[in-house]
């Protein structure tokens, strides 16, 4: 069971995000049974708060028997054209994500970008 949650857990994306704007991101540890966890960033224009993020992305995980918590939000201001992602501010709901392990996921993803955080704004 582990090995295959392990693999369940490697195709797991360790970034989704929307392509520009601000929006709503959260951040989530996934865990698969006997494996061990990884974190994942999920952020969507679509979601009116941080909770819809949270339990579209469990549910997308649940069929391939892998849980997840949410280790809380903020914001993301994407500007592709001048390659820069800006995270900020904090979830209601979910509290302050770690804004510099998001930005570490930012990073590996878009190496080309400049990655800011601050704690401050909401």
């Amino acid at each position: 069971a582990a090995a295959m949650a392990g693999e369940a857990l490697s195709r797991v994306p360790d970034v989704q995000i929307d392509g520009d704007g601000v929006f709503k991101y959260v951040l989530v540890r996934v865990r698969g049974a006997g494996a061990p966890a990884k974190d994942v960033v999920r952020g969507h224009g679509w979601a009116e708060y941080h909770a819809d993020l949270f339990e579209r992305t469990a549910e997308e995980l649940a069929p391939h028997g892998l849980s997840c918590e949410c280790l809380g939000g903020g914001r993301l201001a994407h500007r592709p054209e001048e390659r820069k992602i800006h995270v900020y501010g904090y979830s209601v709901g979910f509290g302050r994500a770690d804004h510099a392990v998001t930005t570490e996921k930012l990073k590996a993803e878009y190496p080309d970008y400049e990655i800011t955080w601050a704690d401050e704004g909401y």
